[in-house]
């Protein structure tokens, strides 16, 4: 079993209970991580439901098939962030100095921060203004926050994001300059782990899962009819489910994965290939 006992990590882009975020964050808890949560402005008050409200403590449970094991997801801290935002209240400065004012330092960053304005336009159809604010929350954020949070990092620490295959072949329902959006965040995340590498021995990786049905996916398209699609054409004939992908998270959290660095890791069952 993987085993994160007095380590910090940072999960950022949780919005709900059913996100990729939420999972990852659950089971970094369950490895024995400490977890801080940043989160936008705007739904830091859902979040905190989600987190306090008796009604969803079944999403709250760490091991939901031990019906022994009654512990919950708590997270040591719920910060505000805008990441597309570097300064000022609820920026990613803030952010650091919240950080810095609780004295964590940490030993991983998960990236789970995508937005378009536009993402239901088709890409040619998207606004200069749209296609920017794709790159910055959902690609630049990346940097910055490495940048900004980097004196905090422990040595040897993972910085972990989510992609998506766009960033590599035509889908034509992610629009609004997502796609080239996540082609960036993977190019980001080379030059990242190169930097980030030569004196703490920072890894940067990629984590890109296959169609899920979050909330924030189902507003882009008919993601069930993608996911069913992924459960027909794809080598192992089956959907993705959050924890897939929280599981590949864990790993690179962990020293597992302590000579991996700049990759791009699909949890797709195989669909990728197979396209």
């Amino acid at each position: 079993m993987i085993s994160l006992k007095d380590k910090t990590y940072l999960v950022t882009g949780v919005g709900d209970n059913v996100g990729f975020g939420w999972h990852i964050a659950k089971k970094i808890q369950h490895a024995g991580g400490d977890v801080i949560l940043a989160v936008h402005p705007r739904v830091a008050g859902i979040v905190n439901k989600f987190l306090t409200k008796d009604k969803y403590a079944d999403s709250r449970l760490l091991n939901p098939q031990d019906s022994g094991n009654k512990s919950e997801f708590s997270p040591v801290a719920v910060l505000k962030c805008d990441v597309s935002v570097d300064s000022g209240e609820d920026g990613i400065d803030e952010l650091v100095n919240s950080i810095t004012t609780m004295g964590k330092s940490l030993d991983g960053i998960v990236h789970s921060v995508a937005f378009s304005p536009e993402a239901k336009k088709p890409h040619f159809e998207t606004s200069r203004d749209a296609y920017l604010t794709a790159m910055s929350v959902s690609s630049y954020s990346l940097v910055a926050m490495c940048n900004k949070l980097y004196s905090l990092m422990n040595d040897e620490s993972s910085v972990a994001g989510l992609t998506y295959i766009a960033s590599q072949r035509c889908i034509p329902f992610y629009g609004g300059g997502m796609s080239s959006a996540k082609a960036a965040l993977e190019c980001d995340a080379r030059a990242l782990s190169w930097h980030m590498g030569e004196e703490k021995k920072i890894r940067v990786n990629m984590v890109s899962p296959g169609p899920y049905a979050s909330r924030a996916a189902k507003g882009i398209a008919d993601i069930d009819a993608a996911a069913d699609e992924v459960a027909t054409r794809s080598p192992l004939r089956r959907r993705i489910e959050a924890d897939d992908v929280a599981n590949a998270v864990l790993f690179f959290m962990s020293n597992l994965s302590s000579n991996i660095t700049g990759e791009t890791l699909y949890v797709d069952a195989g669909y990728h290939i197979a396209m």
